[in-house]
């Protein structure tokens, strides 16, 4: 697998993460189209840091104060230069950095630094960059955060900021303190890697280096080199691992809506294009009984789902869980013949597979309920004789090679 490891021992940034990125061999023109939908003409440059050369990202923005929505209005305005993925995943940095000023200062109007053309630009070439590497997956090694105090809009505060901390509670990644009495990984930075990592880094075990580049930083220390450092490396192990992809979870509470509206609605979620979805009872308040409605979905898919669980259940509010990292088994279809009243009736069976080998074969249930249906016997018949002839083909398959589709 290739994985893209950051080595933050020096901070991390926005701007340092777009341009370690592009250090390491991201696509460049690309980057720089998709952040001038925001600014113009962001220069790229190669800059000294204590002996290290680095790429740097410069925009000329002025400072901007914008709420959430004015940021997501800004982010809908790169829509044409932008890929729809690196937009989703943008917004979703930006969620992050909303939901952390909200656990600081409660509800807030306004983004100060992070609401400023630059921020988004970075966040949207950072975004961009990614995803023109083509990796399986990204790595964060222990972030420096730095110390001392640093000053912004809402006055002095003491290193990490506040809102950096709220963004790092919770996310798995490792921290330090860091030798530099300064602000060394800005929120915006710590929204981008948390974000991005998939993986933790004790699950890297060996590889070697593909690429490697350095993103500098504003400052120029003389002594200490103001640069992030990125990698592509390429994993070495004796079992492959299970191949990933990032999900949104969306949810909603219903008290008022019934068991048959419920089903209908996540036949429809499904036919729509979800991943899964799934009805839980619980308890509600004052006592009622209601339901936990969870639909799975691809980020880019989030909005229109919540549009569509709105008005199949007539709920005011549904929450995203956002950029879930799951692993998914490869897994391959096929027909197995089952004789049911003495006829040969062709069933489809989903096989999954890991290391190269068979782990589970489950009969499709619409399948085995129409030919159920067909005969008039009782579906568990049709799913037990489809369950023996499964059992065959995984003991004639079990050492062939995973195959390649999904």
């Amino acid at each position: 697998m290739r994985i893209l490891v950051f080595d933050p021992f020096h901070g991390a940034a926005g701007d340092m993460i777009t341009a370690a990125l592009i250090a390491c061999g991201a696509d460049q023109e690309r980057v720089i189209t998709a952040m001038r939908a925001i600014v113009p003409d962001p220069i790229v440059e190669i800059v000294d840091r204590a002996g290290i050369r680095a790429v740097k990202v410069t925009t000329h923005a002025t400072p901007e104060h914008r709420t959430f929505a004015e940021v997501e209005k800004r982010l809908d305005t790169a829509a044409l230069q932008v890929p729809e993925n690196a937009r989703a995943m943008a917004r979703r940095v930006f969620l992050r950095l909303n939901e952390s000023e909200e656990m600081v200062h409660g509800e807030h109007v306004h983004f100060h630094e992070v609401g400023a053309d630059d921020a988004i630009a970075d966040v949207i070439g950072a975004c961009t960059a990614l995803f023109s590497l083509g990796v399986d997956g990204v790595a964060v090694l222990p972030i420096a955060l730095g110390s001392g105090t640093a000053t912004g809009s809402h006055g002095r505060f003491p290193v990490p900021a506040p809102a950096t901390v709220a963004i790092l509670t919770g996310s798995g990644l490792s921290t330090l303190h860091g030798i530099d009495d300064t602000e060394l990984c800005t929120p915006t930075g710590a929204a981008l890697l948390a974000e991005f990592t998939t993986l933790a880094p004790a699950n890297l075990g060996a590889y070697t280096i593909l690429t490697s580049g350095y993103g500098a930083g504003s400052r120029n220390p003389e002594h200490t080199p103001n640069v992030l450092r990125a990698m592509v490396v390429e994993t070495i192990s004796a079992v492959a691992a299970m191949p990933q992809d990032s999900v949104d979870i969306l949810e909603t509470n219903v008290d008022d809506v019934n068991g048959e509206v419920i089903g209908e609605a996540l036949a429809r979620f499904m036919a729509a294009g979800a991943r899964d979805a799934s009805a839980t009872p619980l308890l509600m308040k004052k006592g009622r009984p209601g339901y936990l409605v969870t639909v799975i979905v691809q980020p880019a898919l989030s909005a229109s789902f919540a549009k569509l669980m709105a008005r199949e259940l007539g709920t005011l509010g549904v929450r995203c869980i956002p950029a879930i990292h799951r692993f998914i088994a490869d897994r391959t279809f096929t027909d197995v013949n089952v004789v049911i009243c003495g006829l040969n009736k062709r069933l489809p069976v989903k096989c999954g597979w890991l290391d190269g080998e068979i782990f589970s074969c489950k009969p499709e249930f619409d399948a085995a309920w129409r030919i159920a249906e067909e005969l008039g016997v009782p579906v568990r018949d049709v799913l037990s004789a489809a369950q023996a002839a499964t059992e065959r083909i995984t003991s004639e398959q079990q050492h062939r090679e995973v195959p390649g589709g999904k």
